[in-house]
């Protein structure tokens, strides 16, 4: 994106190991701010943080974290806290899709999805706010940003728990955010709806369907997506990025409470 500037700010980043977690971890140190990965892979995770130390200069870390629990979520706020000496952004990223048609859906897989995209986005809008207010660990206010999805706005066949929880997500960051400010917790809420990006969870989704026979190949239920995507393209992890930094600074000061669609038009 270029300009934005989070020198001196401190970030935690669920889901960070990979995919879209790890670009925006990337990006946000690479705008200048510190880094702290989460993520249930320890080995990926700590491999990311050291990276952003090569690239960017060292004080990144990396802490275990199991975003359904709420013990994980409090160790994982002080643990960012004593590594980067503060915490004033929380990208609230990790999340799980299990692609099924309605007919066939699993109690397990509905209770998976919302663990982990509702229970576990919930815990960390409580521990973000409870971290970021002026009682709290860090106390100096911040930015929470979430990840929804463009599931979140249209009908898309074979993902209906996760357009729905993801719907949820959408629905926290405004409660969250009205919360913040009649409270007078000095922290923004807001959240992104990105677009379909070919990380695993992509490819993975494409070949689902396919195999579910809503779609002749992986290859024609992407072609699918990007013809109902204006911008005539699948979206890059740099572009959801991009709107992580934005949301996260101080350029976006006057803006909460909303959802920031990253998605070509694929949900207008």
């Amino acid at each position: 994106m270029g300009g934005l500037d989070l020198s001196g700010r401190k970030a935690l980043v669920t889901g960070g190991a990979q995919g879209l977690g790890e670009g925006m971890a990337r990006a946000l140190a690479a705008a200048g701010a510190k880094v702290v990965i989460s993520d249930i892979q320890k080995d990926t995770g700590e491999a990311v943080a050291d990276a952003l130390d090569s690239e960017f200069g060292a004080g990144n870390g990396f802490v275990a974290h199991d975003i359904t629990d709420e013990g994980s979520w409090e160790n994982a706020v002080v643990a960012a806290n004593d590594i980067l000496g503060g915490l004033d952004i929380l990208v609230n990223n990790a999340g799980i899709e299990i692609t099924s048609l309605l007919t066939e859906v699993t109690a397990e897989d509905i209770r998976k999805m919302l663990e982990v995209n509702v229970l576990g986005t919930t815990l960390g809008l409580k521990w973000g706010l409870r971290t970021m207010r002026p009682d709290g660990l860090a106390g100096q206010g911040g930015a929470i940003i979430n990840v929804a999805s463009v599931a979140a706005t249209i009908a898309f066949p074979g993902i209906a728990v996760y357009s729905a929880t993801k719907s949820a997500v959408d629905r926290l960051t405004r409660v969250a955010a009205m919360e913040s400010g009649k409270l007078g917790y000095g922290v923004r809420v807001n959240c992104i709806y990105p677009g379909l990006v070919p990380t695993a969870m992509g490819a993975g989704l494409a070949n689902d369907v396919a195999q579910l026979g809503l779609f002749e190949s992986p290859e024609a239920a992407v072609a699918a997506v990007i013809g109902l995507t204006p911008a005539g393209r699948l979206g890059e992890v740099t572009d959801m990025a991009d709107a992580v930094v934005f949301l996260a600074s101080d350029e976006a000061r006057f803006i909460t409470g909303i959802g920031l669609p990253v998605d070509g038009g694929m949900g207008m």
